[in-house]
């Protein structure tokens, strides 16, 4: 087995064109800029994890830039001379010095589960307790985009058999223009897929009483997020109302927030991403709190690259808490793919990828090329 040693860790930013706008409730984006962090071994083994946020630091309050000082000044000292199979004190000891900044340890982590399992020549999940599927469903993300735009890309979806179910994005637009526009796209779909939407926390308690029923009467599935993340109080209330489920996103950042989700019977679905939780050890935490509840969880995205769903992907087959499906799209909505050989999608799921470590390879030349100055 190669020396565990940690004698390198390098972080640099790239910026990943997208095939098209995404868009959210507040911004856009043409393009995805990802921090990777690479971490090497004294027997010549490297690991890789990603930095990413969802359209910048509008969500969480990160961005690749922030993390990048983060890990560059306060935890690389932590990790140089230390082993990769000490990763549970290599957090710890991270938490000491770092607080929140949940997007960079994720990137820390991932990176150093990778390591370690390239040390041992297994695949992640074996760190994880071993995979118990070999692949997940996966829900395609339209956006924010006018209706007949929505219904052309759905169309094209659902005529490859990539994506079986769609989640839409609200809260950029005046809240009844949005919910005629949601109902809109769910008679043009005619039943052909499940549809879902994503308010991204934007509306206030008032608006959501007012449009969320309509949404459920017009055949929405499920609600993610209408209301701020802190008022866990007001979720359970419309989570008691609706006869849809809501999902948590926004409101689900740790175990803590979790366990207050449960005692409040605030969500019938919690997101867990791996990114915003953390890392892989924090999400293995919350979806136990969920399972223990009777309360399912998603696979959510924060529109990672290759790495960082490859992790997330590991992390959803080794965790049967995961059992209402993901949304780990995040590689078919890069304009070019930064893997060797990339991850694998069809017929509404992507498979677990195989071999040591995450199980993928970059492609040195694509990412040197994507490489922020």
């Amino acid at each position: 087995m190669p020396d565990l040693k940690i004698v390198e860790v390098l972080t640099r930013i790239i910026d990943v064109p997208l095939v098209r706008s995404h868009k959210f409730a507040t911004t856009s984006m043409d393009a995805q800029p990802i921090l990777l962090v690479s971490i090497k071994t004294d027997g010549g083994v490297v690991g890789h994890g990603e930095g990413v946020v969802p359209g910048g630091p509008w969500w969480g309050g990160e961005s690749v830039e922030t993390m990048k000082v983060i890990v560059d000044r306060y935890i690389t000292p932590i990790l140089l001379g230390r082993t990769v199979d000490d990763l549970t004190k290599i957090m710890l000891d991270i938490e000491r010095v770092v607080a929140n900044a949940r997007f960079a340890k994720a990137s820390v982590e991932v990176a150093l589960h990778d390591a370690w399992a390239r040390c041992l020549n297994v695949p992640v999940h074996t760190l994880l307790g071993g995979a118990f599927r070999n692949s997940v469903d996966v829900t395609w993300a339209l956006g924010a985009a006018p209706v007949a735009e929505i219904l052309d890309e759905a169309a094209e979806k659902l005529d490859s058999r990539m994506h079986f179910s769609f989640k839409l994005k609200m809260g950029a637009l005046e809240p009844d223009v949005d919910t005629q526009r949601i109902l809109d796209i769910v008679d043009g779909l005619g039943g052909r897929a499940g549809v879902r939407v994503d308010v991204n926390a934007r509306w206030d308690r008032f608006t959501a009483l007012k449009y969320l029923p309509r949404l459920a009467d017009g055949g929405v599935e499920l609600i993610e997020q209408p209301t701020p993340g802190e008022q866990i109080d007001v979720l359970a209330e419309l989570n008691h109302l609706l006869p849809v489920p809501i999902m948590a996103d926004e409101s689900v950042s740790t175990p803590h927030d979790a366990l207050e989700v449960v005692r409040q019977g605030a969500a019938d679905v919690i997101a867990i991403k791996t990114t915003k939780c953390g890392g892989l050890a924090k999400s293995r935490e919350i979806a136990a709190i969920a399972k223990a509840a009777g309360i399912a969880c998603h696979g959510a995205t924060s529109i990672e690259g290759p790495i960082g769903t490859a992790a997330s992907i590991h992390f959803a087959c080794s965790e049967p808490g995961i059992n209402f499906g993901t949304e780990l799209f995040g590689p078919l909505l890069f304009a070019v793919d930064i893997l060797q050989e990339p991850l694998r999608y069809g017929e509404g799921k992507v498979r677990l990828p195989e071999g040591p470590g995450l199980g993928v390879e970059l492609d040195m030349g694509m990412v040197d090329k994507l490489t922020r100055d």
